[in-house]
C-alpha cells in the first residue's frame, strides 16, 4: 500500500522541500528570547523562529488552523502565549509558517514547514529533536509531516486536530447534511451538499431550515438523526452543564447549537483546492450507521417522544438517490491529507470529548490507521472530558508536549500518557512556573469507532 507521500506525488504535487528565502531583519525579541527572525520563504509564506536565551537542543514547528478571510498574515509558533513564554523560558526553539493562501491550507504546509527547519538550522545548528505540533486542521498536518517528511521530524503532537484526514472528516459532514436535507427541505435547492457554488447561501439556507425544524417535535428527532451521522457529542457547548444521561432534550440542545459548524463547515474552499467534489455516500447503509454512531439512544427516544416511525425515515435515506465523488479530487485530498498511518516516530493526540470539529471518534480513526500500518506501539492518545475546540489549558498542552519529548528521548511510552500521569505532569509544570498555566482535567475515555473511515492506500 502506498505511504502519503507516494499519493502525493501521484496527484502532482510538489512536497519536497525549496530553498527557503533570506530572512528579513530580525524584529525586537519577545520575552525569554533572545531573538525573534520573521521572514518570508520562496512559496510566499510568512514564517517566525524565536530562539531562546539558552536553546535545550529541541525545535518546535507549530501549523495553524483552517485559515479564515484572504490568508496570509504574520507566523504563529505555539497555540498560546503562555504556552509560548513557558517553552522559550525553558529553552525551547519556536518555529512555523503561514501560508500565503486561506482555507484548507495542508499542501502549503507540508511543503513549507521543511523550509521552516532548513531557515531554524542556518540559526541555530541542527536540532537535537524536531517535533510537529499544531491545532484543529494543523494537528492533521502535524501528523502528516511525520509521513511525508520522516527524515526531519522525530515525533508530531497533533492538538484537537482532524486525524481521521479530509476525506472521512468530510464524508462523516456529507451523511449528515444529506440526512438534513433530505428529511427536512428535500427540495432546497440552495442546501448545496457538494459541488457548492455558494458557500454563504448554503449556509444560510441550512441555518433557516435547521432554526424551524428546531422548534418542533418532529424536526428535533431528525436534526438528532442527522447529527448521529456525523457523531456529534451531546454536550458541545463550553460553560454549559453537562446534560444528565437520559436528558434526550437537553441533549439534542447541545446538538443543535453545534449543528451548523459542525455538518455544515466550509466545502467550496477544499473542493475548489481539489478540483471537484471529493465527497460520496454510494454504499453507505444509514441504519447501520446509526446503530454504530453511539447516539442511537437519543435519537430513538426523540422519534418515540414525536410519534415518528424511524424505521420508515432510514428506509427513506437508503432509498433516496446517491452522491458520486471525483476520483482526481478524492485523490488530492488524500494527499492533503489523509495520514496513512506510515509513522516510524513516536505520536501523542490531544482530544476533547465534545469537540465537534473534529469529533473525538477521529482520534479512533487514526489509531485503527497507525494500528493497521503495524506501529500501533508508536501512538499514544490523551484525552480530556469537557466540551470546545481546542480549549486546552496551558498546563494541559506542555504536559502532552513534554511526555512526547521524553517518548522520544528515552525510546518508551511506559506510563508517560496516561491521564493520571499527565495530570501530575501538568500540575508539576504548573506549580514551578511564574505564570498561570491553569489545571489539567485529562481523562481515560471510551471513544466510538469513527463511522467513515477512509485511508490512502499503502504499499507492503
Amino acid at each position: 500500500m502506498r505511504p502519503l507521500i507516494a499519493t502525493a506525488a501521484a496527484v502532482g504535487l510538489t512536497l519536497l522541500a525549496a530553498t527557503p528565502a533570506v530572512p528579513q531583519a530580525a524584529v525586537p525579541p519577545a520575552a525569554g528570547a533572545s531573538s525573534t527572525v520573521t521572514g518570508e520563504l520562496d512559496s510566499g509564506a510568512q514564517y517566525v523562529l524565536e530562539v531562546p536565551e539558552s536553546w535545550n537542543g529541541t525545535l518546535l514547528v507549530f501549523s495553524p488552523g483552517y485559515i479564515g478571510g484572504d490568508g496570509g498574515g504574520p507566523a504563529e509558533s505555539a497555540p498560546s502565549a503562555a504556552t509560548r513564554s513557558w517553552l522559550l523560558a525553558e529553552g525551547y526553539a519556536l518555529s512555523g509558517s503561514q501560508p500565503p493562501t486561506a482555507g484548507w491550507a495542508v499542501a502549503d504546509l507540508l511543503r513549507d514547514q521543511d523550509d521552516v527547519v532548513a531557515v531554524a538550522a542556518e540559526h541555530l545548528g541542527a536540532p537535537d529533536r524536531t517535533i510537529a505540533w499544531g491545532t484543529s486542521m494543523g494537528g492533521l498536518t502535524s501528523a502528516a509531516l511525520l509521513e511525508v517528511h520522516p527524515e526531519v521530524f522525530d515525533g508530531a503532537l497533533p492538538l484537537c486536530g482532524s486525524v481521521a484526514g479530509a476525506v472521512g472528516m468530510l464524508n462523516a459532514g456529507l451523511d449528515a447534511s444529506f440526512a438534513f436535507r433530505t428529511l427536512l427541505a428535500p427540495d432546497n435547492e440552495a442546501i448545496e451538499l457538494v459541488d457548492v457554488d455558494d458557500e454563504v447561501g448554503r449556509a444560510a439556507a441550512a441555518r433557516e431550515v435547521l432554526d424551524a425544524a428546531q422548534g418542533s417535535a418532529a424536526g428535533r428527532a431528525r436534526i438528532a438523526l442527522a447529527a448521529a451521522f456525523a457523531q456529534l457529542p451531546t454536550w458541545t457547548e463550553p460553560g454549559t452543564d453537562r446534560p444528565g444521561p437520559r436528558d434526550w432534550a437537553a441533549q439534542q440542545e447541545q446538538q443543535y447549537a453545534a449543528f451548523m459548524w459542525s455538518v455544515f463547515s466550509p466545502r467550496q474552499p477544499l473542493e475548489a483546492r481539489a478540483g471537484g467534489n471529493f465527497s460520496w455516500n454510494t454504499g453507505v447503509d444509514y441504519r447501520e450507521q446509526l446503530a454504530r454512531s453511539g447516539n442511537v439512544r437519543l435519537v430513538r427516544a426523540l422519534y418515540r417522544d414525536a410519534g415518528l416511525d424511524l424505521q420508515a425515515d432510514l428506509d427513506r435515506l437508503n432509498a433516496t438517490e446517491r452522491i458520486e465523488a471525483d476520483p482526481d479530487a478524492v485523490e488530492y485530498m488524500l494527499a492533503n491529507a489523509t495520514p496513512s498511518g506510515d509513522i516510524a516516530d513516536p505520536v501523542l493526540t490531544l482530544h476533547e470529548s465534545g469537540d465537534t470539529a473534529p469529533t473525538v471518534t477521529q482520534a479512533s480513526a487514526y489509531a485503527d490507521a497507525v494500528a493497521a500500518s503495524g506501529n500501533a506501539r508508536l501512538l499514544r492518545q490523551a484525552f480530556v472530558d469537557r466540551p470546545g475546540h481546542c480549549g486546552y489549558t496551558a498546563a494541559e498542552t506542555l504536559a502532552a508536549l513534554t511526555a512526547l519529548e521524553d517518548r522520544i528521548t528515552t525510546g518508551r511510552w511506559g506510563d508517560l500518557a496516561t491521564s493520571a500521569s499527565l495530570d501530575a505532569r501538568a500540575a508539576r509544570i504548573d506549580a514551578t512556573s511564574p505564570i498561570d498555566l491553569g489545571t489539567a482535567e485529562f481523562a481515560r475515555l471510551r471513544v466510538d469507532d469513527f463511522l467513515r473511515p477512509y485511508y490512502p492506500v499503502r504499499d507492503r
